[in-house]
């Protein structure tokens, strides 16, 4: 009996593990579903005729069963299977528990399932040395077992609450996308009829080549792709720097990582990314003030023709095959509206980075709410 007055009982108490397999017909097509990890539901793995499936003996899932992973059970790996998966097959590496309808609402021991109180106990049954699983372990896990009534009623309550938090995702979301148009939108209207000039004119390339001492640390920057900004890599000593040559990065340059530029690894040094420094592999180039403004330059190259200029100057194969070149990047031919136009639009770039922060802020707060919302619920706090 817990602090609410709910018995305790065992999974085995309100489920029954279903083990029949089916033979898999060649001619046919079948669905694949998989279990995220950290408890977030099952998924669509994909969708194949039956003569790709190597394994002849596969498991059919049913709507609303718990589906636990043999090996990933300790890292949050399963949940229940939505209506969509009805009919998916999974091998004999999951098991598939039937919740017993007139002990529990298959929706409450899904929400069960993804609270510390339910991912405790899957992590610490077992071998230690052994990560995967076994049946009998699911049904010896424990949960709270109010009356159905109270039971529905719960879920009704946590489904209201969840569909809030998603209302919530919905407006931040369009939100970030109107304000993306609008900055594709400003700065079409920017370029339009704008001239154009070459990198070497408006932006050289700059090297300032750092020697290292013994006795120095020299802290890395790296550059994620796809436009997503600068990253802090760990220090390097001198012993690990040993032959490979650095070049010391200031807040301002526009930096381009030479093999993963074509898929947008490119930035805008930033305040906090002072001291940093990057290898040969990185490019600095540094605006000239009264031509061309970094972030406007940045922006330029990560949209669709700036990107496929950066591919141009890019020859290769794919992956690291793939490099861009000093001479070829400053023969590249950017747009440069006057310097007006250009603080105008870094001006409304600098806004839509503060609504980003403010959206980062509000996306961790609503991730933090699910648990709140689970927590509470099954404390009877709902």
């Amino acid at each position: 009996m817990n602090s609410n007055g709910w018995p305790t009982v065992t999974l085995g108490d309100v489920v029954c593990h279903r083990k029949e397999f089916i033979q898999i017909d060649d001619l046919s097509k079948y669905k694949r579903c998989r279990v995220q990890i950290h408890a977030q539901g099952v998924v669509l793995r994909d969708e194949v005729e039956g003569s790709l499936i190597k394994t002849k003996k596969q498991q059919v899932c049913r709507t609303s069963e718990f589906l636990v992973a043999e090996i990933d059970a300790k890292m949050g790996g399963f949940g229940l299977v939505p209506p969509e998966l009805e009919g998916a097959v999974v091998s004999s590496h999951y098991f598939l528990f039937t919740p017993k309808l007139d002990r529990v609402d298959p929706q409450f021991l899904g929400y069960f399932s993804r609270t510390p109180a339910f991912r405790d106990q899957v992590e610490s049954r077992g071998s230690t040395n052994y990560a995967a699983i076994r049946p009998a372990h699911v049904l010896g896990y424990t949960i709270p077992l109010p009356p159905l009534d109270e039971q529905r009623r719960i879920v009704t309550r946590i489904d209201r609450l969840i569909a809030k938090v998603g209302n919530a995702r919905d407006v931040a979301h369009q939100v970030e996308s109107g304000w993306r148009a609008l900055l594709r939108s400003k700065f079409s209207q920017a370029v339009d009829g704008a001239p154009r000039k070459r990198m070497a004119v408006v932006a050289p390339l700059v090297r300032r080549s750092v020697k290292p001492k013994i006795g120095e640390e020299y802290p890395e920057l790296g550059i994620r792709s796809f436009g997503k900004g600068t990253f802090h890599k760990p220090a390097l000593d001198y012993f690990s720097v040993g032959t490979k040559k650095l070049y010391r990065i200031e807040p301002g340059d526009v930096v381009f990582n030479n093999v993963f530029a074509w898929e947008g690894a490119i930035a805008v040094a930033q305040t906090h990314d002072q001291g940093r420094v990057g290898s040969h592999r990185f490019i600095t180039c540094v605006p000239i003030p009264d031509q061309a403004l970094a972030d406007f330059l940045c922006f330029y190259f990560l949209t669709p023709e700036g990107l496929e200029r950066i591919g141009e100057a890019s020859p290769g194969g794919a992956g690291r095959n793939r490099t861009l070149g000093l001479e070829k990047l400053a023969e590249i031919e950017v747009p440069i509206p006057s310097m007006e136009m250009q603080v105008g639009f870094r001006r409304l770039l600098q806004k839509a980075r503060e609504i980003e922060a403010i959206r980062d802020s509000a996306r961790s707060e609503l991730d933090a709410v699910l648990p709140s919302i689970l927590d509470r619920a099954f404390k009877g706090a709902l």
